[in-house]
């Protein structure tokens, strides 16, 4: 086992230490020392039985029960504001877009850096703008002079803080609010100051919104489910400014939230899919077997994935559904995934062997910190684990592997190029991996209003490995597999 032996290290029980568990110095903030559960406002047409409004469904490859939105004035030449559009879920979002031009007649992408790759599409116009360190004044001057429109907007900012000292890739839960806070707000003054009042104003959110991150929560995961306030969240402060935003300029909203995100784009910070393809290529290349890092529980446990092309076709119905402002919706593939199923799977797409847990292997273990955990009720989570992904991606033995791999295929990225690297690509696997809260959401809700879209996760797996080969990321699957 690759890495293994490296796991006794001090060293690597200081990165499993800080990427797999939420312990600080300080003491878990409380419900009552953070901030009260806002009552989120909503029109509850789900709850009502509003009749839906789009009835036919139709396939796109793998992607199946998707709406077909009629055609109509009210839904042609139609604006859109992407943000974070060089992201996984902003890439998407615009591909989703492009396929309707005569729907989406212009679509204004903003980053903080130029597009990726240059605009492909027709109607795209790209703006170079950095939310946070720009005054809002600025921004809105940038978008006057593009001439920016925008009856809908598509929010996909985001910026992972560096984590605290010895803690996980979400420790500095207040950095990451003050942070994403002022994206989103420096934005929407902005859009104020530049006279752009969209119909319907879209964030992406996720699946943190249930607290999962911070140990065992309440399973399935509804949109209504109370907040969880045992420490600062952004989402909810991105949430909240949003409903004041709207209030004030009479503006729609809604909030979409998916789970752990399959889908290919050059920033591979915080991607599922990138981080098991070099995982699994760099044992394929050394002839070792895929062995799973966690228990028993860990590999049965319940995981929804969400592909990126499915959260952007959902978006897309939410914003134009006139029975769904003021929503917030899950967003997964209703597609049966464990951490095991998929440990199987990514094995045989490498050809490679596949070890299950030994329960009489030596596990370490970590207890969270939160008693009682999210849900409220019961012990603190335990992981148990024999080793960890992203102490893994410290073993020297790894690194030479992937400089073989680039050598040998022409590959443009490095994963393990920084500690910073290494920890935000690889420790983020070990949350989607190991222990044992399920991450299962309800998908009743959306399902009233007409949204039935759906896709195999292990097929959208398969196809996003594939595109990360053909932009020199990874290195081509066996021809076996």
């Amino acid at each position: 086992m690759v890495g293994a032996t490296s796991n006794s290290s001090p060293t690597a029980r200081g990165i499993i230490r800080s990427l797999l568990s939420h312990l600080t110095a300080t003491k878990p903030t409380t419900k009552q020392e953070y901030k009260k559960d806002i009552k989120r406002p909503t029109t509850m047409a789900a709850q009502t039985q509003t009749p839906p409004q789009f009835t036919h469904i139709q396939s796109k490859g793998i992607y199946h029960g998707l709406p077909v939105i009629p055609e109509s004035d009210s839904r042609k030449g139609l604006t859109a504001i992407v943000t974070g559009a060089n992201g996984i879920s902003g890439s998407h979002m615009v591909r989703v877009l492009a396929e309707t031009p005569e729907r989406w007649a212009k679509i204004y992408t903003m980053s903080r850096r130029a597009a990726i790759g240059g605009s492909k599409y027709g109607n795209v116009t790209h703006l170079e703008l950095d939310f946070l360190k720009s005054s809002p004044g600025d921004l809105a001057k940038a978008m006057v002079e593009k001439g920016v429109k925008a009856d809908y907007v598509f929010f996909y900012s985001y910026i992972q803080v560096p984590p605290k000292t010895e803690g996980s890739i979400w420790s500095d839960a207040q950095e990451m609010c003050n942070v994403n806070g002022a994206l989103l707000s420096n934005f929407i003054q902005a859009l104020k100051l530049a006279s752009i009042t969209p119909k319907r104003f879209m964030l992406q959110t996720g699946a943190k919104s249930y607290g999962a991150h911070l140990g065992t929560a309440k399973s399935p995961q509804v949109e209504s489910d109370p907040r969880v306030t045992i420490e600062p969240n952004f989402y909810y402060d991105q949430e909240d400014l949003l409903f004041q935003y709207c209030e004030e300029t009479g503006t729609e909203w809604n909030v979409v939230r998916p789970s752990f995100i399959l889908g290919a784009a050059k920033d591979a910070a915080m991607n599922l899919a990138y981080s098991l393809g070099v995982f699994a290529a760099v044992h394929e290349h050394l002839g070792k077997p895929l062995v799973f890092p966690g228990n028993i529980a860990s590999f049965d446990v319940i995981r929804d994935l969400s592909s990126a092309m499915l959260n952007s076709y959902m978006a897309e119905w939410a914003v134009l559904n006139p029975v769904a402002p003021n929503e917030a919706f899950n967003a997964c593939d209703c597609s049966a995934v464990t951490p095991g199923a998929l440990w199987t799977a990514l094995a045989k797409m490498y050809g490679i062997e596949c070890k299950v847990p030994d329960p009489n292997a030596e596990y370490q273990s970590l207890t969270l910190p939160f008693d009682p955990p999210p849900r409220g009720f019961g012990p603190p989570e335990k992981i148990e684990f024999t080793y960890s992904i992203a102490a893994w991606a410290y073993d020297p033995q790894v690194h030479t592997a992937w400089q073989e791999l680039t050598q040998k295929h022409g590959l443009v990225h490095n994963p393990f190029a920084t500690p910073a690297d290494r920890n935000r690509i690889f420790g983020f696997t070990d949350t989607a991996i190991l222990g044992g809260t399920p991450v299962h959401f309800s998908m009743d809700k959306s399902r009233k209003l007409g949204w039935h879209g759906t896709a195999d996760s292990f097929a959208s797996l398969r196809n996003v490995l594939e595109e990360f080969v053909q932009m020199k990321m990874l290195p081509p699957l066996p021809s076996t597999a």
